[in-house]
């Protein structure tokens, strides 16, 4: 076995490999950019190197800088984690002709399958099945077109050295065919280098479902089972689970065979992870192979109780996989939660910020538990727009389905994180929807519950008013002194004495009014709706809130955690940020200046879509940004001419920088 590895990645994922390396005996070394000098993965291995600049372009993608650090460390091998080099056929052959043994598969693989169309063609003489389509080298846009219209709308434009949903366009009618792939070879040029791209039919109500496999150096094969990945958004992964619902024996076996067949096909070592599309009949088609470990690999190790870093570790020493087929065995459900920071409200638009705070259930991390979280970021932590919006990943087991959903919602609604937008609120949502609950999946199930996603009411306002007052008063209770005038506590000779908040929640104001009565007691006014009031606080985060009398009286336990005028409200009922306004601070403040459009998040700017003089109509597109990988479109609010163009393509865009300007 190694005594030293170095890990070629960052964030949670070098997190989870460096925490298996220690449970091993093997040490670890990090490398690590400029913006990422305290990072957790940093902490979390025994030596760590600089290699370059906070852009991935000037570190984690320079592979001689990484080499170099393997061997000035004396490191034997490198784990890729994923994303970045890991799929890197280049990187895989450096570290052999170095002397280093890479934890993966054989570049030869990486090559073979990195490539849609070569492995397309590779699958169909192996037997594995696929989805009509085109994986020819002929790029002409014309003959592109031509082989849409024969396979017949819709289709799938894919980037053919891709993957993780970028340089990937559906595409509904040959009206649209040209623009999307434009778009499509300009974001596979940016991301993979390569613009070519294959099209394929796209399914109806497909479901997405992977084969978890591993081969050794001995040359066997196995399958650790499957997941199912449907739930996903901009064809990215939101919610996945082990074992896939419904999924029959036969048809296990059916696919695990096929996977097997796909990695033998190539020579493969290592993790892999084959990719089907399956209809709802059950019909299947190859669709990829990722040469890697997959992010979702805990639900895996959920259900089979094995450490695949492990078996990888393992495997690349020389060592047979340590369990056969016959030997693997599937205990309970698992469901993987991607707590990523975006605001999905706004397309799942993604977001930077501080992790002001970052409270979590109870868990454990990088380990089998009813409750997993693996991060790479903790509260205090940034999320920049160098690196991907991941968070952190919550994994939950149950003994079945029923009880991994009930645990989940319970993790979901203990995560607190404030100080940038994140998709809790709409994790827990989208778990909770008849689709997902009943296990009515399919890649377009977030559409599909548009309503009960991003329609749902929220916190309710009397709550979210009750924590802030509550909050107020635990602040004033700790402020107050042996001096009478120090107290906040209503106190009145004779009569009941009132106290207003005014407080915002989304675009609207709200007055809210506490009285107390001069016999004891509170109440508290919202929208007009008078209601008992009485708080038990502990602290000034932790409140017990108790609405109204009698046998209609609520009880609600909630965490209020304050930046400056902003509340964040957590409670069983949902989560909102209130903001309690100082009138006489906020005096003289003006409306927003009209007619601007300014960068979402920090990026760079792709093109722009009219120019000075041209005539836009409201939702027309005007710019396109690319920001973490992805591209962002920019459209016009309203109906006007475009002014002047303020940036140049190519030009990197502050967070809320003007764009351009926009005249009635």
């Amino acid at each position: 076995m190694f005594k030293k590895i170095l890990i070629a990645n960052r964030g949670e994922i070098a997190c989870r490999v460096a925490a298996t390396a220690r449970r091993m005996g093997i040490k670890t070394v990090a490398v690590y950019s400029e913006a990422d000098a305290k990072a957790r993965h940093v902490q979390a291995c025994d030596e760590a190197v600089l290699i370059g600049g906070p852009a991935p372009r000037d570190s984690y993608l320079q592979w001689q800088r990484i080499l170099e650090a393997a061997e000035a460390t004396g490191a034997e091998a490198v784990h890729p984690g994923y994303g970045f080099l890991s799929e890197n056929e280049d990187f895989a052959q450096a570290c052999a002709d170095a002397g280093l043994v890479f934890i993966g598969p054989p570049p030869s693989a990486i090559k073979d399958m990195g490539l849609k169309a070569e492995s397309k063609r590779l699958m169909e003489k192996a037997g594995v099945p696929l989805v009509p389509g085109y994986h020819g080298t002929d790029q002409d846009p014309a003959l592109l077109k031509r082989e849409a219209e024969r396979i017949g709308y819709p289709v799938l434009i894919k980037a053919s050295a891709g993957g993780g949903g970028k340089g990937m366009r559906a595409v509904m009618s040959a009206g649209e065919f040209d623009a999307a792939l434009a778009s499509c070879k300009r974001e596979a040029i940016n991301s993979f280098g390569d613009d070519a791209v294959l099209i394929e039919r796209y399914v109806q109500k497909p479901r997405h479902i992977e084969i978890q496999v591993f081969g050794d150096t001995q040359g066997d094969c196995i399958y650790l089972f499957e997941r199912d990945c449907s739930v996903q958004r901009r064809h990215q992964k939101v919610l996945e689970e082990a074992p896939a619902p419904g999924m029959t024996a036969e048809r296990r076996a059916e696919m695990g065979n096929a996977a097997v067949a796909a990695a033998k096909a190539v020579g493969y070592v290592g993790a892999g992870t084959v990719e089907f599309i399956a209809e709802q009949d059950g019909r299947f088609y190859f669709m990829e192979m990722n040469t890697r470990l997959q992010v979702e690999h805990p639900v895996t190790e959920a259900i089979t109780g094995q450490d695949l870093v492990e078996w990888q570790l393992r495997v690349a020493a020389g060592q047979p996989l340590p369990l056969k087929q016959s030997e693997l065995r599937m205990h309970g459900h698992a469901i993987e939660a991607r707590i990523c920071a975006e605001n999905p409200e706004a397309g799942f638009l993604p977001a930077t910020g501080e992790l002001h705070v970052a409270r979590w259930p109870q868990h454990v991390s990088f380990q089998r538990g009813d409750v997993r979280l693996d991060a790479g970021v903790g509260e205090g932590d940034a999320i920049s727009p160098y690196y991907d919006s991941m968070v952190a990943k919550l994994i939950v087991w149950g003994e079945d389905r029923a009880q991994a959903l009930a645990r989940l919602d319970a993790a979901l609604r203990d995560t607190h994180i404030v100080g940038l937008q994140t998709n809790v609120a709409f994790l827990r949502r989208c778990a909770a929807t008849k689709s997902f609950s009943g296990a009515d999946l399919d890649t377009g199930l977030i559409e599909r519950e548009r309503e009960a996603l991003f329609g749902a009411p929220g916190l309710p306002l009397a709550i979210g008013a009750a924590a802030v007052v509550a909050h107020t008063l635990a602040v004033e209770a700790l402020q107050q002194t042996d001096d009478p005038w120090s107290k906040r506590d209503g106190w009145r000779l004779f009569g009941a004495a009132s106290r207003r908040f005014d407080l915002t929640l989304g675009d609207e104001r709200h007055a809210v009014l506490l009285s107390r009565r001069h016999q004891g007691g509170m109440q508290l006014t919202v929208a007009g709706e008078a209601m008992e009031f009485a708080v038990n606080s502990t602290g000034t985060e932790s409140h017990e809130l108790l609405l109204g009398s009698g046998l209609a009286q609520q009880r609600v336990v909630v965490k209020v955690y304050a930046q400056g005028e902003k509340m964040a409200v957590f409670a069983p009922q949902g989560s909102a940020v209130l903001t309690e306004i100082d009138p006489i601070a906020h005096a003289g403040e003006g409306a927003a200046e009209a007619g601007r459009l300014t960068a979402p998040m920090p990026g760079k700017m792709v093109s722009f879509l009219a120019q000075p003089g041209d005539k836009v109509a409201k939702g027309q597109p005007l710019a396109v940004m690319e920001a973490m990988k992805m591209e962002h479109t920019i459209s016009a609010p309203r109906d006007g001419v475009v002014a002047e163009l303020l940036f140049a393509v190519g030009d990197q865009v502050g967070d809320g920088a003007e764009l351009l300007r926009l005249e009635a």
